[in-house]
This record gives structure tokens, C-alpha cells and sequence, in this order.
């Protein structure tokens, strides 16, 4: 694809919608630009690591065979447990 963008005022760019929409790209993600020393610039996503870590114990659930409401249960259990542990005095 090829798309003719002009910078504005504070620098910026409007990317064509197709585009955006062909990678998925949204208000909010975050790019890393590498200047290739031609006058190119690369566009890189940066991939937040919380969705990537959210991905990994995702794959793991669902290979464990572990659903997301008993996650959450046993999640809630070890809460309360911490809880009781460190802030409960008796």
C-alpha cells in the first residue's frame, strides 16, 4: 500500500484508515519510530507488556484446561488468605 501523509501542526500525521485498519492500530498504541538513516523512518508497535503477559497466562490456562471463573475463584481465595496473613491481627 502506498499513501501520501502531510505533517501538521506539532508534527501531526494522519494515517490513511485503511491502513489503521489492516493493522489493527488504535488511539493510544504506542510506536517506536527507528530513523534508517536514508531519510525512511520505520513505524514499530510496542506491544504493552501487560497484554503480553496477559496472552502467556491465557495460553496457559486454556493448554491446563483451567477456565477463567476458576482463575478468578482461586484468585479470590489466595487474596483473602494474603489478607488474613498480613493484615488481620488475632
Amino acid at each position: 500500500m502506498t499513501a501520501t501523509v502531510q505533517i501538521r501542526s506539532k508534527g501531526v500525521i494522519t494515517l490513511p484508515v485503511a491502513l489503521r485498519r489492516r493493522y489493527t492500530m488504535d488511539k493510544g498504541d504506542v510506536y517506536t519510530l527507528v530513523d534508517l538513516g536514508d531519510g525512511s523512518i520505520l513505524m514499530v508497535p510496542q506491544v504493552s507488556q501487560v497484554a503480553h503477559l496477559g496472552d502467556r497466562v491465557a495460553h496457559v490456562l486454556e493448554d491446563e484446561g483451567v477456565s477463567q471463573e476458576e482463575m478468578f475463584r482461586v484468585l479470590a481465595e489466595e487474596r483473602e488468605t494474603y489478607y488474613k496473613e498480613h493484615y488481620v491481627q488475632g
